[in-house]
């Protein structure tokens, strides 16, 4: 039986143990295991975020083993070989494939039950990966797509337009990598049209002003490991906010990498679309009208990414 408030996370690195950590902090479950191929640097992370519970919220972190996940509500995957400076997110596909499908087929030997989250990358490729290997409906696993790309999208519109990102509704859409775009035809701030409040805010040039948003959006991971190493704190409240639609099922629009079987006549591959995510996993993948070029830019990313699933062995 499912217990709808445990959580468990499969790789202890930066990415794990800040979501850990982020997930610790929001109070959405009161059971979290921790499992890494290096136990010892598991034990270390929960016993390093147990021990700030007297201050946040009640809970029990521990690091486990795979038998330890079988009842737990959401199976987050965020091991992986680390995206050195100057490599692509695709550049990590064969090794990281490898090491998907080792952890897929634990999860399945234990019999685990939840959904699975997908976070290390390329996660769009990843996600088809864990559905391929695991056999489970592709409801139930989902990758964490262009959830973050969406994050810095309105991070950085809210900066230029001196406007609470809260307000900004608007989507990264593609491969969650270098072919993903930015679904323009449908963003707007409180309802009005992207353009005219950019021109209220005095930006008339929108053209440039969207190419610059698109690169810097597009680049801001490859910034941050040129400066730091990686990047982790962004992703770790993206996983959050996905947690949290499933476990309050709140069937809320994100922009989730979902196994696609004909939307955007796409099949048999992972892509970075909105869709409706519910305590039972993605409910809806929701086929925007795009404007051609954008249907374009989707094909491209479509294609990027077919090229690269033809040559894995699954």
């Amino acid at each position: 039986m499912i217990n709808e408030r445990k959580v468990a996370i499969i790789g202890a690195g930066f990415v794990g143990s800040s979501s850990a950590f982020a997930l610790m902090q929001k109070g959405l479950f009161n059971e979290l295991v921790l499992i890494d191929s290096n136990k010892a640097k598991a034990e270390g992370e929960a016993m390093d975020i147990a021990h700030g519970l007297a201050y946040s919220n009640a809970m029990k972190i521990y690091a486990g083993e795979y038998e330890d996940i079988r009842d737990a509500k959401v199976i987050i995957i965020t091991a992986g070989a680390n995206q050195k400076p100057g490599e692509t997110r695709l550049d990590l596909i064969k090794k990281n494939s490898k090491i998907m499908t080792s952890i897929i087929k634990e999860i399945v030997r234990v019999k685990a039950e939840g959904l699975l989250l997908i976070v290390a990358n390329p996660v769009d490729v990843l996600t088809h990966v864990a559905l391929k290997v695991s056999g489970f409906k592709k409801e139930r696993v989902i990758g964490s797509g262009t959830v973050l790309d969406t994050a810095r999208l309105k991070y950085l519109l809210s900066e230029k337009l001196k406007v609470d990102t809260r307000n900004i509704h608007a989507v990264i859409m593609g491969e969650h990598g270098d072919s993903e775009f930015v679904a323009w035809s449908f963003s707007n701030v409180s309802g009005m049209p992207m353009e005219k409040f950019c021109h209220l805010r005095g930006f008339d040039d929108m053209d440039s002003l969207k190419e610059e948003i698109h690169i810097e959006v597009r680049d801001s991971a490859y910034h941050i490991i040129e400066r730091k190493g990686a990047t982790y704190y962004g992703i770790a409240l993206s996983v959050v906010r996905i947690c949290e639609c499933i476990v309050k099922n709140q069937h809320s629009m994100l922009p989730i990498s979902t196994e696609l079987e004909g939307e955007y006549n796409a099949f048999g591959l992972a892509l970075s679309v909105p869709a409706i995510l519910g305590s039972d996993g993605v409910e809806a993948v929701l086929e925007l009208p795009l404007s051609n070029s954008e249907l374009k830019e989707l094909e491209d990313s479509r294609n990027t990414l077919c090229n690269i699933i033809k040559d894995l062995e699954l």
